[in-house]
């Protein structure tokens, strides 16, 4: 069922949104090259929800290279001949260090995000799912990875303005917004085949 061609899509949206699970049924819907985020290897991060300050600025920029690294990669090997899901966007790096990162930090980390930035193929489409805090929160505690026990509230909060923010003033592609608090993709055919007809619709026109 591609349907589509040639075309990149990311789905996006705060931790524990529910990004990979969609992402895996789209490749698999749309005959897609798959490109999942290594979050697990930053070796920073079990250390950073407990002293955000202190380890922002490494894992930020674990993140960016690694990131970078893994979307070079994949689009270099395909040379673009296939449709390409991806669970994240590259520009996603930059929501991030907005928020963590302090002044001196900040201008480092952007000079070199814009290098890397302005050589990556963008979204054809962003599919932006979203979620009540309570639920994303929910979702975290269920799938129970070790090193998210030490995530607040708070940054949770922040992070989905954050977020919000990016994505209502995003030009650069279109973006089909998706309400996940009463959406389970893998159990409602309904509600995955609308949003394939949405997708669809967008890249087609």
């Amino acid at each position: 069922m591609a349907e589509i061609k040639n075309k990149f899509i990311a789905v996006e949206g705060v931790i524990g949104v529910g990004k990979t699970t969609l992402a895996k049924l789209l490749a698999e819907k749309f005959e897609a090259q798959l490109i999942l985020e290594i979050v697990e290897d930053n070796p920073f991060l079990s250390e950073f929800y407990d002293d955000i300050a202190g380890k922002a600025f490494q894992t930020q920029m674990f993140f960016l290279l690694s990131r970078y690294r893994q979307m070079k990669k994949y689009f270099q090997i395909d040379a673009f001949q296939t449709n390409i899901i991806s669970d994240y966007m590259f520009m996603k790096d930059s929501i991030f260090a907005d928020l963590t990162l302090n002044d001196a930090e900040l201008a480092m980390y952007k000079a070199l995000f814009t290098i890397l930035n302005d050589k990556l193929v963008q979204p054809d489409l962003i599919i932006y799912l979203h979620a009540d805090l309570e639920r994303i929160i929910d979702r975290i505690h269920y799938r129970n990875r070790s090193f998210e026990h030490n995530i607040q509230p708070e940054y949770l909060s922040d992070l989905t303005i954050a977020y919000e923010k990016y994505i209502s003033t995003h030009k650069g592609c279109p973006i089909i917004r998706v309400d996940t608090n009463n959406i389970n993709f893998t159990k409602s055919s309904k509600q995955f085949d609308k949003l394939l007809f949405d997708i669809k619709k967008v890249l087609q026109d």
